[in-house]
C-alpha cells in the first residue's frame, strides 16, 4: 500500500494492523459491531474508521466487557451518546488503588530473605497466590507487585511462622478482605452510582462526574479498614493479654508461658489509675520493667562478687 492509499485497507491489511483474524473482523461484521466495507468493483475497502472501531472493541474486551454489552456502548455512540466518557470512568476504576510501586527481587534475595534455604513449594505458592510473578525468561527473577506484602511475610517468618502458615493465612485474609470489597462496592454502589446506571450509558457529562466520585471514594475502603483494623486489634489484643495476665493459672510446660493470677485489689487500684483499657498493658509493661531490673541487679551483683587480681596474680 502506498502513503495515499494508508486509510484504506484490503480485509487482510486490517487484520494485520488491528491485531483481529480475518475470521474475526467477519465475525464483528455479522453481528453488526463493525460496518460493513465499502465495495468497490470486486474489491472490499476498510478505511481508518474499521480500524479504530476495531481497537475500541479490542480495548473493552480487555476491561471485562462482554460483546453484547459493547455493541449497546458502540450503538450508544454512534447514536450521539459519547463514548469518550464511559473508557474515561473505565479507566479510573481500572487504575491503581494504592500508590505502592511493583519491586522486583532476585531468586537469590529471596531465598536470603528467608533464610538462605531455598523452598520451591513455599515459592510456588507465593506464584500462586501473586504475591510474586515470574518474570518471562527470566527464571532467577520475580516480579513483587507488593513489596509491603512480601515484606509481612518476611517479618513472619523471622518471627518463627513457618511459609506454609503464612501461606494459608493469606488465603484466608484474601477471602475475608474480598467480601470487605463487595460489600463497599455494593453499598457505595446502592448510595452514589445508582444514577448513573440507567439502560443507557451516561453522557460525557455524567461519566465525567462518576469518575471525580470514583477518585473521590477510593481511598475511603482502604481508610476504613486501617480504622476498624486498628480498632479490632486494640481491643482483642487487650483481652488477649488480660487472659494471659488476670485468670487463674493454667496448666503448661515449663516452657511454655504461664497465665498470671493478679489480685482484685491490685487490677482495681491499676484500673484507677490508668483506665480499663490500658491496665493490662500496664501490668505487663511493669512486670516487664521488674524483670530487667533484677536482671541487671544481678549482673551488677555478679560482677561486684568477682575477685579482681592484678598483673602480679594477687586479689584485690
Amino acid at each position: 500500500m502506498t502513503e495515499q492509499s494508508a486509510a484504506e485497507y484490503r480485509i487482510e491489511d486490517l487484520a494485520h494492523h488491528s491485531g483481529a483474524t480475518v475470521r474475526t473482523i467477519r465475525a464483528y461484521q455479522d453481528r453488526g459491531l463493525l460496518p460493513r466495507p465499502e465495495r468497490r468493483g470486486r474489491a472490499n475497502v476498510y478505511t481508518s474508521a474499521h480500524l479504530s472501531r476495531l481497537r475500541q472493541i479490542a480495548d473493552l474486551l480487555d476491561r471485562g466487557y462482554t460483546l453484547a454489552s459493547i455493541k449497546e456502548l458502540l450503538e450508544a455512540w454512534d447514536a450521539g451518546r459519547g463514548l469518550g466518557g464511559v473508557l474515561g470512568l473505565v479507566a479510573e476504576v481500572d487504575g491503581p488503588w494504592t500508590d505502592e510501586r511493583a519491586g522486583r527481587i532476585t531468586r537469590a534475595e529471596l531465598d536470603e530473605r528467608f533464610g538462605g534455604n531455598p523452598d520451591e513449594a513455599a515459592v510456588q505458592d507465593a506464584v500462586e497466590l501473586g504475591v510474586l510473578e515470574r518474570v518471562p525468561g527470566r527464571d532467577d527473577e520475580f516480579l513483587v507487585p507488593s513489596p509491603q506484602e512480601l515484606a509481612v511475610a518476611v517479618e513472619l517468618y523471622a518471627a518463627g511462622v513457618p511459609l506454609s502458615a503464612i501461606s494459608g493465612h493469606l488465603r484466608e485474609l484474601r477471602g475475608q478482605i474480598e467480601h470487605i470489597a463487595a460489600r463497599f462496592l455494593e453499598f457505595t454502589t446502592e448510595h452514589v452510582f445508582a444514577r448513573y446506571l440507567g439502560p443507557y450509558p451516561p453522557t460525557d457529562t455524567e461519566a465525567a462526574e462518576a469518575a471525580s466520585l470514583v477518585r473521590r471514594l477510593r481511598p475511603l475502603a482502604q481508610q476504613s479498614v486501617d480504622a476498624e483494623l486498628a480498632r479490632a486489634m486494640r481491643l482483642f489484643a487487650t483481652r488477649h493479654l488480660h487472659q494471659h495476665l488476670a485468670d487463674g493459672p493454667v496448666t503448661a510446660p515449663p516452657h511454655e508461658p504461664q497465665s498470671v493470677a493478679v489480685p482484685a485489689a491490685t487490677m482495681r487500684a491499676v484500673r484507677a489509675l490508668v483506665g480499663p483499657e490500658s491496665a493490662s498493658a500496664f501490668i505487663a509493661a511493669a512486670a516487664e520493667r521488674e524483670v530487667q531490673t533484677r536482671t541487671l541487679d544481678a549482673l551488677t551483683s555478679k560482677r561486684s562478687d568477682t575477685p579482681i587480681v592484678d598483673q602480679k596474680g594477687s586479689i584485690a
